[in-house]
């Protein structure tokens, strides 16, 4: 007869109300943005880049205490950071300049999409194994 697997109580993170109606809020402004973007609405979705970029910078200062939470929330940031510079070579036609052989304006955004996917890779690469070899240590 086997013994019985020790029982972990898994971690529980809950979200005050007033922080999900800031992130709720969040996706109502970048919704806007995209879809000014879409429409081709200047003026709204330059707009809509200030609260939406600052709601997702706010959420991710909250979220700093826990490291997925954290690296998740920059990852949108800089997300947002490359859709609005996109969203902006576009309004603003400099989108197809060439600013480097087989560079446009527009690829100019890999670079805040490319550090958000860099902060991802760190996270699960490096920080979360760390995490869990910490974990089953203090559970030995």
């Amino acid at each position: 007869m086997s013994t019985p697997a020790p029982q972990v109580e898994e971690e529980v993170y809950s979200i005050p109300a007033a922080y999900r109606k800031m992130e709720n809020t969040h996706i109502l402004f970048w919704l806007l943005k995209d879809i000014a973007w879409c429409m081709v609405w200047r003026p709204l979705g330059l707009l809509m880049v200030v609260p939406t970029l600052g709601i997702s910078i706010v959420i991710a200062w909250r979220t700093r205490s826990y490291p997925s939470e954290l690296a998740h929330n920059l990852a949108i940031v800089f997300w947002i950071t490359a859709n609005s510079y996109w969203m902006s070579s576009e309004f603003f036609g400099f989108d197809t300049a060439q600013v480097a052989p087989h560079v446009t304006g527009k690829h100019l955004a890999l670079v805040p999409f490319l550090i958000g996917l860099g902060i991802l890779l760190y996270y699960y690469l490096v920080q979360k194994p760390r995490e869990t070899r910490e974990t089953q240590v203090a559970t030995l």
